[in-house]
Parts: C-alpha cells; sequence; structure tokens
C-alpha cells in the first residue's frame, strides 16, 4: 500500500503553510511570546475563512468536506509554526458550537485529569457530557464573561474570580505552563461529566507534534550548514551529522505511522503514531539544542520553544500513557491468534 500525497493534498499543505508563513511568521511568534495568554481573534477568523475548522464538516453543512488525512496535513502545518491556541477542540467543535467552523467562537476542553488549554481566552468550555460553560474571552459568542488576558498578575485573579461563577467549571486553579504560548488552568467540572478521549484529538495532537519535530530538523540543519568551526561548517563533524540523521529518521518514521493512521483511522494505529510523534517532537528538539550548543540556551534563540511545546502536547488527549496501554492492550489481544 502506497500513501504518496496527491495533488491535491500536496495543494492543501502548501496553501496551509502559505497562510502561516504570511500571518504568523517568526516576527509574530515572538511577538506572541511578548505577550502570553492573548490570542490573535484576527487569526483566528482568518483560519476559519481558510475553512481550518470546517475541514471536516460536510459540505451540506457549510464545511469542506475533506477527511482525516487532510486535516492532518493542516495540523502538521500548525505545529510546525508554533500555532498557539485551542486548535483541536474548536476544529472538533465544528458543526456542534455556533460560530466555531468560521472561528467566530474559540471553543476550549477540559482534558483528562481537568486540565484546559486557554481557558480565559475561550467563549465555550466543552466537557466529555457537552458544554459545561461559556467564558466569553475577547470577543466572541459564549456565556459568562471570564476577562481575555491571563498575565499572571491581578487581572488573572479578576479572571479566576469570573471563572467561578462559569456554570459547570469549579475549583478553578491556574497552572504555571511550562510552554508560554500555551497557558493551562485545571478545574473541576461538572459531576458525572466524565472526560473521554477523542482518538481524533489524539491523532490531530500527534500530527502537531510531528510538525513541531520537521521544524527542530530544519532548524538543526539549517545551523549545522551556517556555524562554522575551525574553518568548515559543523555539520562536516560526525557527532552533528549524526544528531541530524537521527532527527530526519525519527520524523520520518513517525511521518508514515501518522499518514497511516489517518487514512485506517484505527486506534492501535493512532495510539502507535501518537508514541512515535512525541518521540521525534520531544527528542528532536533536544537534540536541535544540542546542534545549537550554548546559543541554543537562549531565549532569542526559538528552540526552546520547540521543546516547551512538545512537552505540554505530550500530556494532552490522555497522554503517552494510555496510548501505551491502548497499544499494549491491542497487540496482547491478538497474541493467542
Amino acid at each position: 500500500m502506497r500513501f504518496q500525497l496527491t495533488e491535491d493534498q500536496r495543494a492543501l499543505r502548501d496553501g496551509m503553510r502559505g497562510l502561516l508563513a504570511r500571518r504568523f511568521d517568526r516576527t509574530a511568534l515572538r511577538a506572541a511570546v511578548d505577550r502570553p495568554g492573548r490570542l490573535d481573534r484576527a487569526l483566528w477568523r482568518e483560519l476559519g475563512a481558510a475553512g481550518f475548522f470546517a475541514l471536516r464538516l460536510p459540505e451540506a453543512d457549510g464545511g469542506v468536506g475533506l477527511g482525516l488525512p487532510e486535516a492532518v496535513l493542516a495540523f502538521e502545518e500548525a505545529g510546525r509554526a508554533l500555532l498557539p491556541g485551542p486548535l483541536i477542540a474548536t476544529h472538533l467543535a465544528a458543526g456542534h458550537v455556533p460560530g466555531a467552523a468560521d472561528g467566530e467562537t474559540v471553543v476550549a476542553a477540559v482534558d483528562g485529569g481537568g486540565v484546559v488549554e486557554w481557558l480565559t481566552e475561550a467563549d465555550v468550555v466543552l466537557g466529555g457530557g457537552g458544554k459545561i460553560g461559556g467564558s466569553g474571552g475577547s470577543g466572541g459568542s459564549g456565556g459568562t464573561r471570564a476577562g481575555a488576558t491571563d498575565t499572571g498578575g491581578a487581572d488573572d485573579l479578576k479572571d479566576l474570580e469570573d471563572l467561578k461563577g462559569v456554570r459547570g467549571l469549579e475549583g478553578v486553579v491556574r497552572m504555571r505552563s511550562v510552554d508560554p504560548l500555551t497557558p493551562l488552568h485545571r478545574v473541576q467540572a461538572c459531576p458525572g461529566a466524565a472526560v473521554a478521549v477523542d482518538p481524533v484529538a489524539v491523532l490531530l495532537t500527534a500530527a502537531e507534534q510531528l510538525g513541531t519535530a520537521t521544524r527542530a530538523c530544519e532548524l538543526a540543519v539549517q545551523h549545522a550548514r551556517a556555524r562554522e568551526q575551525f574553518g568548515q561548517p559543523i555539520g562536516a563533524f560526525q557527532a552533528v551529522k549524526h544528531l541530524c540523521a537521527e532527527l530526519l529518521v525519527r520524523v520520518e518514521v513517525a511521518r508514515a505511522a501518522l499518514y497511516a493512521a489517518a487514512v485506517t483511522a484505527d486506534p492501535a494505529d493512532i495510539a502507535a503514531a501518537r508514541l512515535l510523534a512525541d518521540e521525534a517532537a520531544v527528542r528532536g528538539a533536544r537534540d536541535c539544542l544540542q546542534v545549537h550548543g550554548g546559543m541554543g540556551f537562549t531565549w532569542e534563540a526559538d528552540v526552546h520553544l520547540l521543546l516547551k511545546r512538545a512537552w505540554v502536547r505530550t500530556r494532552r488527549a490522555g497522554g503517552a500513557t494510555e496510548s501505551e496501554e491502548l497499544l499494549a492492550g491491542d497487540l496482547l489481544s491478538g497474541a493467542g491468534r
């Protein structure tokens, strides 16, 4: 079986990359880092207009009418650009939450363990049992308003006080996020609303991880070619060559598994792709940092942003442990056949 991209799929990937290069380049990324907790609503609506959130929504319902393989390609590009925001939650809400498909409504979701990404910017918060609250960020159509800024100071305290009044949300606590572009809160959802892990959320998380791993590989190779020591590029040294080669191998293995899982939609395939993508993103960012040497540890370099985002995603959608358990159960169930 061959998993070659069609011409339309390549056009979708290239179009998404072009949109992000124009609207969320490195300058925009660093600007977002300087104002953590603020979501670019104009960019969010532009993503909606481009069909990003409605990619898998049927055309009869106003969507693009594509499938999981195309969604994986789009989210891979989002991960490569380190695009912030509750992208997966809003994508999954398209067709169910008014305004989600066209980017007018920002949707956050309660993850396993009660963790919510971008809670104070969300217009609607979803739990395992459906809508459990609306926080009405900066300009959406949600319910109870909860402010638009997570600054870590007095404004954040005000946000948390406001969130206490949101229906279905209790015990809201701000968490210290290692990633400046992923504000986190822990909440206690309404009783009886179990938080189920959506396999599509796992798959799209893996796609974002693959995009980040790809970017880490690109940055490592670029630096290895440009940085010189002893009169030659550091990429000429065997140790650096090995690091770059291992980066590429992990990326391509994860890509093959991810694209296959997008076609089969089998839970075991998705779990395997998730584990490989997590490894490619985390180890890839670490190896990229190693290639950069001392400058890789500085705030001005983007390497630390790749590693921090990869770390945060490893705990999303059930985390690696749930994927490991699912994959192990699938392997054991076939051991006797």
